[in-house]
């Protein structure tokens, strides 16, 4: 709610009412002119309800603060409805007023004063619910804690045996053994069908050899394939 000096917010005085406990609510003033703007906070019931400030001025296209507090009742209203209510008095103000300039006279409608009044309600709502409890050890990730039983003691727990995890161990160091045999065993079936394939040419060339040559020379081609063939024997009784 607005008047032509100031906006109001909230328009209701809203309490989250509660048994026993002090309980406050925030009015915001605003101020939309270019003058400065004194305003005085009343209500129905004065004991009730501490205002502060109840007087004071607002500057020029700025906003004040006032807090209310009702005080901690003993019983709650029949039906939860409040019947009190307060009352904002606004006037303009001379240029550079302070809270200690306004005064009673200010707001006389008597004195030919221009007095800009608006009423607030007193509405009671629900308090807010406390946060649903977590149970110990229910947080996401966390190490659940060793407890005793109703009914039990400690010594009712035994530890978990610990050859598990000795015989997943064992299970894989026997897996890589296996690997290296199998890829040691296919290295030597591949070695050994590349000596038959180089002897089979070996052979060739000799009787190629034989034909073409009449002298008793060694071929060139014959002494080479002669020494890789060593060479591959040696490599395969080297990892055998």
């Amino acid at each position: 709610m607005s008047n032509e000096l100031l906006t109001i917010d909230p328009v209701d005085l809203q309490f989250p009412f509660e048994l026993k406990k002090q309980i406050s609510c925030s009015l915001y003033l605003g101020n939309k002119t270019d003058n400065y703007v004194a305003f005085k906070v009343k209500t129905t019931n004065p004991k009730k309800y501490c205002v502060r400030p109840n007087t004071g001025v607002v500057h020029p296209r700025s906003s004040s603060e006032v807090l209310v507090t009702m005080q901690a009742q003993k019983e709650a209203p029949a039906d939860m409805q409040c019947k009190d209510k307060f009352l904002l008095q606004c006037v303009v103000a001379s240029p550079g007023a302070t809270p200690k300039d306004v005064t009673h006279e200010m707001f006389s409608k008597e004195a030919g004063h221009r007095v800009e009044e608006t009423k607030l309600r007193v509405v009671y709502v629900a308090p807010p619910r406390p946060p649903s409890p977590v149970r110990e050890g229910s947080e996401e990730g966390s190490s659940p804690r060793a407890s005793v039983s109703d009914n039990g003691n400690a010594s009712d727990f035994t530890a978990a045996p610990r050859f598990s995890a000795d015989r997943v161990d064992a299970q894989d160091n026997s897996s890589e053994a296996r690997a290296l045999v199998t890829r040691l065993t296919e290295e030597k079936n591949s070695a050994v069908q590349l000596n038959n394939r180089l002897q089979q040419e070996l052979d060739q060339l000799k009787r190629e050899s034989k034909r073409s040559q009449s002298g008793g020379g060694i071929p060139f081609m014959y002494v080479l394939l002669v020494g890789l063939i060593g060479l591959i024997l040696g490599y395969i009784m080297k990892r055998t």
